[in-house]
């Protein structure tokens, strides 16, 4: 399935002061699958190595400090050729930092070998960090990723040429359709290529439970052993959060006198390596937003609709005739796309419980809220209120309906999401 990494990929190949990438993001998404493929139809050849406690490989890159002497020992372990500017080495499952110290001479020698390093803990960027290393994030397939599977290139181009435009999608109900069958599907590639392959409702659940338990093994591996039943708790109670009409994250939902003393530590842990995405709730608005948020209120997301989905234990009857189950999904996918876009999130409640969405600012400081109304939830006033008191020129509205503007409020079909990027609105 294409991806849009590949075309970072290309320029990256291409780049003449190209460094190692390090390329980062949660599990399942497809990073090695797309490196790898990339690979093939590139390159001359690919090299493969797994570093998981791979001791031979950790020793070579914390006792070799040539370039050739690493790629000479390489090349024996694997019993393939690495060539200058014709082979891709790929390093897989990469936590730790001697390897990493180790990639650091490729990158700052200006090497003709071409090494992508990956890692699903984003934390590990912290000890990662240096200029002799590029760095790239991945994140599940997108609505237009999903549509571009799907045969629907064409969909996709004028779903995007209607965002730019301002004016009404041709194909609105066709859009709408395919994007209710990939809010339930979810942006994980397996779940995507099962669904296209014909699999059936059970069979597609049980490759989502399948990720979803390699995700609360993800919160076994914790340095602090106490913050691992605590992340299973926090991962378990998030459907129930969000059915909820009031989304802020409850500890009392988790269990009767639990504290958030208790279970700051785990989530911000959770928040770190994107297992969950955290929406942090404004006390004020104005530049820049990361001033204004309040610690202790925030709601939690799944990074994938998929996921919630079946961890809701849902039906698609069930999503088409529940408005508030719906708005639950809807309000997880705009989410988790705002954060693929770069974007980071704050919701907006005023004294009078009046809630807009999301505020979100992109890098030219610009300042935008969003808000979802759907048939049970017009939410007529909230927007205006908060549009009028912190003098935003610009807000969207993201419905079921087709593109429209009325005065300074932007409509925006639910499934164009992808569109906002982080440079202009």
């Amino acid at each position: 399935m294409e991806r849009k990494i590949n075309e970072f990929f290309r320029k990256w190949k291409n780049d003449i002061i190209r460094k190692p990438m390090i390329l980062y993001g949660p599990k399942q998404i497809g990073k090695t699958f797309s490196a790898i493929e990339f690979g093939k139809k590139e390159y001359k050849n690919v090299v493969y190595f797994n570093t998981d406690n791979n001791i031979e490989l950790i020793e070579l890159f914390t006792k070799e400090k040539s370039i050739e002497k690493i790629i000479l020992n390489l090349s024996l372990n694997i019993g393939e050729t690495i060539l200058k500017d014709d082979t891709l080495i790929i390093l897989d499952n990469v936590n730790n930092i001697e390897i990493v110290k180790g990639l650091k001479l490729f990158g700052s020698d200006h090497s003709k070998y071409h090494i992508i390093a990956i890692t699903s803990r984003k934390e590990n960027l912290t000890d990662f960090k240096g200029e002799e290393l590029q760095f790239k994030g991945m994140s599940t397939m997108d609505f237009e990723e999903y549509l571009w599977a799907h045969d629907e290139k064409n969909l996709a181009e004028l779903i995007k040429e209607s965002y730019t435009k301002r004016k009404t999608c041709p194909f609105h109900k066709v859009a709408l359709e395919l994007f209710w069958n990939y809010l339930v599907t979810g942006g994980m590639p397996e779940v995507i290529d099962a669904e296209i392959s014909g699999k059936s409702a059970y069979e597609i659940d049980a490759i989502k439970q399948k990720i979803i338990d390699v995700y609360k093994k993800e919160v076994s591996i914790s340095k602090n052993l106490i913050d691992i039943p605590r992340g299973l708790e926090v991962i378990d109670s998030i459907p129930e959060q969000l059915k909820k009409e009031n989304k802020k994250f409850q500890y009392g939902v988790i269990g009767q006198g639990k504290r958030a003393k208790e279970y700051e530590s785990c989530i911000k842990n959770l928040v770190n390596n994107q297992i969950v995405y955290r929406c942090s709730k404004l006390k004020d608005v104005k530049s820049p937003l990361s001033s204004c948020k309040e610690k202790d209120s925030f709601k939690l997301y799944m990074i994938d609709t998929g996921l919630l989905y079946t961890m809701l234990h849902l039906n698609y009857k069930k999503v088409y005739s529940d408005e508030n189950i719906k708005e639950t999904l809807y309000e997880n996918y705009i989410a988790k796309s705002l954060v693929e876009n770069g974007y980071s999130l704050y919701y907006y409640q005023s004294d009078g419980k009046a809630e807009v969405n999301f505020v979100v600012q992109n890098r030219m400081g610009q300042i935008l809220p969003i808000e979802i109304t759907t048939k049970t939830n017009s939410k007529a006033k909230s927007l205006s209120v908060f549009m009028k008191k912190f003098t935003v020129p610009l807000a969207f509205r993201i419905t079921e309906n087709n593109f429209s503007t009325k005065k300074d409020i932007r409509y925006i079909p639910i499934y164009a999401i992808f569109c906002i990027d982080n440079t202009k609105f």
